[in-house]
């Protein structure tokens, strides 16, 4: 089923609003991409304009920054520990912003949205 990011038919009140006009096409959204823990893999998304976006399906790595020295390193996912999202994308291994993984060099906070960026960048908590 598509998703719809039009104009709500309700008012804030609850009460209901007198429709314009009928559904457009440019107001229609995309399923969320989720990421899991996993060999490379990526599609690639047109967007409206004519532009592209790399979407990631599966990854093993990471581009991890230790704030405190300022340097940023690649490093490989082990596993994810938490995420606020959904509890469920833990047992998955779905990697989503703000999601907490293990990595070689220590537990790191995502900062990017690897559905819609397509890498995964992350802070060492």
């Amino acid at each position: 089923m598509a998703l719809w990011q039009g104009k709500s038919k309700r008012k804030p009140t609850g009460g209901r609003l007198a429709g314009s006009r009928s559904k457009k096409r440019f107001e229609i959204g995309r399923e969320l991409q989720e990421v899991k823990i996993g060999e490379l893999t990526k599609k690639i998304a047109r967007t409206r304009g004519g532009g592209r976006k790399d979407r990631l399906l599966k990854t093993d790595q990471v581009s991890v920054t230790d704030l405190k020295s300022g340097k940023s390193y690649n490093s490989k996912i082990l596993e994810v520990i938490e995420n606020s999202a959904n509890p469920n994308y833990v047992r998955q291994n779905i990697i989503t912003k703000g999601s907490i993984i293990e990595t070689e060099k220590g537990k790191a906070k995502i900062t990017s949205r690897p559905g819609q960026h397509g890498v995964v960048n992350a802070v060492l908590i």
